[in-house]
Order: structure tokens, then sequence, then C-alpha cells
């Protein structure tokens, strides 16, 4: 399984990988909406992808209208990993294709529970 990870925050790519990771995620790593869409060519059957709102170069809402509109992805469940609460951005993310929302800052188990949500497979975790 091949999950992406794109987030301008090397510390924040990190937390991700280390709570992904033991999901039995291969991770990838992008500091922008650009370089991701790099490495989803590179890892074209990537399942899951983690996407920060607020990068430089290419934001995560554009991130995910670029992969919306390519059918290849339309399989990757796409998590908004971000600060950003307002109301009318969430549903433009909605409207754009996201799957799922959490919110910064967050736990293992609030990540874990939106995971399975929108029907991620993990592991039984004990």
């Amino acid at each position: 399984m091949q999950a992406l990870i794109v987030d301008d925050s090397r510390a924040m790519r990190r937390i991700l990988r280390t709570i992904v990771e033991p999901l039995g995620f291969e991770i990838a790593e992008a500091g922008h909406g650009i370089e991701g869409l790099q490495r989803l060519e590179e890892c074209p059957e990537t399942e899951l992808a983690l996407v920060d709102w607020n990068m430089p170069e290419m934001n995560g809402l554009e991130f995910v209208k670029a992969v919306r509109a390519n059918p290849i992805y339309e399989r990757i469940k796409l998590v908004m990993v971000t600060t950003e609460t307002e109301p009318a951005k969430m549903a433009r993310a909605l409207m754009a294709g996201v799957d799922e929302f959490v919110m910064k800052p967050f736990t293992k188990e609030i990540l874990l529970d939106k995971l399975q949500l929108i029907g991620v497979q993990m592991p039984v975790l004990v």
C-alpha cells in the first residue's frame, strides 16, 4: 500500500509518517502540491494522500483539484490535514473532492478514526 504526505512542514510530514507507516503504507513525501503531483506520477498506485492546505507553489486545494481532474487517480482517498476550519473553505474542499478533514492539532486516534471512516484498510491495532 502506498501513501503520499504533502505538507511544507518537515516536522508535520514526520508526525504523519509515524502514524501512517505502521499501518503498512510505504510513504512518499512532498513539500508542496507540484511536488506531490510529481510523486503521484512516479507512484500512480498511491491509495491515500494526506494534504496540507497552506503550502507554497501549489496549495492543497489546487492539488486536490488537479488529482480529481485526472481519472487515473480516482480511487485515491484524499484527506486534508489543516488548520483551516472556516466552513466556506471546508465546503470548497469537499466540492473539490476531499474525502475527509483532520484539523491541526490532532491526535493519532483522530487521524486513525478519519481513515477508518473513509474506508482505508488498516490492521487491527493493539
